[in-house]
């Protein structure tokens, strides 16, 4: 029998960072459950590093501040924190819990005061941590890593993709990825075979035009992109030979024609209706308005629930997201959450150690049992996920859950955030055809190269 853990998966459907949405709720200061806090402040903290000492030697607990957001509302950090907290009976978890939107504020401060708390810092987003990094605020990783032999290859590459500068300040926690949704019905109506998890782009673009059909309101496209421009930038990344940040998007154009031509055939809803109306992908879905979809592992959760509550009950299914034509099945494109020290903690023994557990495959696997995704993926984990209620049956949906090469949909670069906003200008600007491919292009490599003083 399945298990029934579509609460918990929903739970983690909305906690996705980086380029994902973010939750809010109130701003809050709390500590883990029979956790002791410590007193805050330089100087506080300094004594309190003498007395930890001491407690350590008699027996007494020692304590470790974490920072998470909307630890209250979200499994994502209480699962790890309480299972560190029952393996080490000897540590209290101190949790520094902020909102969502505040988050990133709120630990600026924080570290800008040099503070002994918080020990361990799981970061928001890319930016932020570079920031971080920057300033001097995160404590480098690579000798703990090496005195350790710590087996990086577990994360598929994304650790190597979190070095910034040659030096490693955090380890992948959480992850979400890209893969493609199909409604079984439809395909099966059609009597077309289901996307395989081993298909080109251009195959997607082949069974698209096959799986259009219909007129006005009754019309059913074959496939759906939503109007953000990581649904054509992503799959010019996914080999890994180029990212967001370039001094050429020449690399882009075939992929803009693709998505052009998808438009212009008729095979997915057009850009400007798409934008004008505010149409959110999750409603073409559930309403069996397109065939296929390439979106986020989170997504998962939602169809899950909309079908625990009978919002949906059509098939669906998951397979691994279309590959470039030179590139092998199973290259995806997501974003991370990393975690790391502080540092400014008096605690760095400890904070490694937890780190370590929080990014491992026990942990992993922990996870998954909230519906979780990580940036591990063991067998354990992936089965814990395939087994829950409302989880498409058979063997291609559990593999639709596993990768092989994880790249960045952003890289780790000082100024992304700036860079976004000519990306998304000019992805709009093509999509209603304002600009052509070449002028879109060549807006992009002015743009992004006055941000970068690269002229």
């Amino acid at each position: 029998m399945k298990l029934k853990r579509v609460a918990a998966l929903t739970l983690a459907a909305g906690m996705v960072c980086t380029s994902l949405a973010a939750c809010g709720s109130k701003d809050t200061a709390t500590k883990a459950p029979e956790t002791t806090a410590k007193e805050e402040g330089t100087t506080a903290a300094g004594a309190e590093s003498k007395e930890e000492t001491t407690a350590a030697a008699s027996g007494e607990k020692q304590v470790l501040s974490v920072t998470t957001w909307d630890y209250d509302t979200t499994p994502q950090f209480s699962a790890v924190v309480k299972a560190y907290e029952a393996k080490n009976p000897n540590v209290e978890i101190k949790v520094i819990d902020t909102s969502a939107d505040e988050y990133n504020n709120s630990l600026g401060i924080s570290l800008s005061a040099a503070q002994a708390d918080p020990d361990v810092i799981w970061v928001k987003d890319m930016g932020s941590m570079l920031q971080m990094a920057d300033k001097g605020q995160l404590l480098p990783l690579d000798e703990m890593i090496k005195a350790d032999n710590l087996d990086l290859s577990v994360y598929s590459g994304a650790a190597e993709q979190l070095m910034y500068n040659d030096t490693t300040y955090g380890l992948p926690y959480r992850s979400d990825w890209y893969v493609l949704y199909y409604n079984k019905d439809l395909f099966d109506a059609a009597g077309v075979e289901y996307p395989s998890n081993d298909m080109t782009w251009k195959e997607y673009d082949e069974l698209a035009a096959k799986m259009t059909s219909g007129e006005g309101s009754a019309k059913v496209y074959g496939t759906h992109d939503h109007t953000w421009q990581a649904l054509v930038t992503n799959w010019a990344v996914q080999d890994g030979k180029h990212t967001v940040v370039e001094k050429d998007y020449s690399f882009l154009k075939p992929y803009y024609e693709e998505a052009l031509a998808l438009q212009e055939n008729g095979y997915m809803q057009d850009y400007s209706t798409l934008k004008t109306a505010n149409i959110h992908y999750s409603s073409v879905f559930k309403n069996q308005q397109c065939a296929m979809m390439p979106m986020g592992s989170w997504f998962i959760a939602t169809m899950m629930q909309a079908q625990a509550e009978g919002e949906t009950d059509f098939n669906w299914g998951v397979a691994r997201i279309p590959h470039p034509e030179d590139t092998e099945s199973g290259y995806t494109v997501g974003a991370l959450t990393p975690i790391g020290i502080s540092a400014y903690t008096d605690q760095k023994d400890l904070a490694w150690d937890f780190v370590k557990f929080a990014s491992s495959e026990e942990a992993a696997n922990i996870l998954a049992e909230q519906g979780v995704f990580t940036g591990i993926q063991t067998d354990e984990s992936i089965n814990t996920i395939a087994s829950a209620e409302y989880f498409p049956e058979g063997d291609s949906n559990k593999e639709a859950l596993t990768y092989t090469h994880y790249a960045f949909d952003r890289p780790l670069d000082p100024q992304i955030e700036e860079i976004r906003k000519p990306l998304d200008e000019v992805h709009e600007m093509i999509m209603i055809k304002a600009y052509s491919i070449d002028d879109g292009i060549a807006e992009l490599n002015k743009r992004v190269a006055e941000i970068k003083g690269w002229n």
